[in-house]
């Protein structure tokens, strides 16, 4: 893969790193990353707060669990690490839009996020880090100022913007602009076949004519465009089977087009959902985890398919 960006190298594929040191844990979650590696995965994405929602967890097994690989292996400056933060409480995840999270940015807060994220990742730099979510009490020219402070510090390479919606990241870029700071250069939002709202026109346009890398999250909307979810029972089952609730109604018409897909080319629903996501505008590579090695090979397989103009089409519109 060619980019201009320096976080960006490898196969088209930013492993999620939400899965280490919970569901991909042990030699199992070793193998994981070996695998990636040797297929030339070269970019990890992480954050501070995965797996604070596990039980006995606090946040930050994750980048433990990538260091600890990253120290053994000898790999560190082969790869490309993304981490975030701006969610992570003393406890738990904090509720989305609490006016009290918005002291995860200020300058101290995120100063000692970065340098904890640091020690467990077992690195002096970060390629890509990210502000994991925007504060709309906060005035977006001050997240703007103490992200770009982490790359004039050189602990971060870049800096990105995670859950933000056009208006903000626009007004973040402006500010950094007008003031001679590091801007955002990637967006990492919730964006797949059947959750599109987070990555509208507006959000593309910015994207490709700034030239921001749109990694984006769920690209298979947490397992419910593996076909895995058909039934009423089906979401009843594994450890994400909840999240795939919202796709009852408006999911199975993308379902029976990717089935369609699937007996034309051979290829699997994972592999023919992120080859569509991997051709929109301004995505040079989507984010998707896997558990196991078997499921990082399924996921693989994408990078192998080169869809038709027409089935890129039906599979556009297959949401309408």
């Amino acid at each position: 893969m060619v980019s201009e960006h320096t976080f960006i190298a490898g196969i088209p594929l930013v492993l999620g790193g939400n899965v280490f040191g919970w569901t991909a844990h042990g030699d199992e979650g070793l193998a994981v990353l070996d695998a990636f590696y040797e297929a030339g995965g070269r970019m990890i994405d992480t954050a501070d707060v995965y797996s604070a929602w596990v039980d006995g967890h606090a946040g930050g097994e994750s980048e433990a669990f990538i260091g600890n690989w990253l120290a053994s292996r000898g790999v560190r400056d082969e790869m490309k690490i993304h981490t975030k933060t701006g969610m992570l409480s003393k406890t738990k995840p904090s509720d989305p839009g609490s006016m009290g999270d918005a002291s995860l940015y200020e300058p101290a807060a995120v100063n000692a996020h970065l340098q904890a994220s640091l020690e467990r990742l077992r690195t002096d730099y970060i390629d890509l880090y990210y502000a994991h979510r925007d504060f709309a009490v906060l005035d977006v020219a001050q997240i703007a100022e103490v992200f770009a402070q982490t790359v004039k510090s050189g602990h971060a390479r870049a800096i990105g913007a995670s859950n933000f919606q056009a208006d903000r990241l626009g007004a973040a870029l402006t500010h950094a602009d007008n003031n001679g700071l590091a801007p955002f250069d990637a967006l990492q939002n919730h964006y797949n076949l059947v959750a599109r709202d987070d990555y509208g026109p507006a959000l593309q346009q910015m994207c490709v004519e700034r030239g921001i890398a749109m990694l984006p999250f769920f690209g298979l909307a947490a397992g419910y465009l593996t076909g895995k979810y058909r039934r009423p029972e089906d979401f009843e089952q594994g450890q994400r089977g909840y999240r795939t609730k919202d796709y009852v109604e408006s999911g199975p018409p993308v379902l029976a087009v990717l089935d369609e897909i699937a007996a034309e080319t051979g290829a699997s629903l994972p592999a023919i959902a992120l080859a569509w996501l991997v051709r929109q505008p301004g995505i040079p590579a989507p984010i998707a985890s896997a558990r196991n090695v078997d499921q990082l090979r399924e996921t693989l397989a994408f990078t192998r398919l080169d869809l038709s103009e027409d089935q890129l089409e039906r599979l556009t519109r297959s949401l309408d």
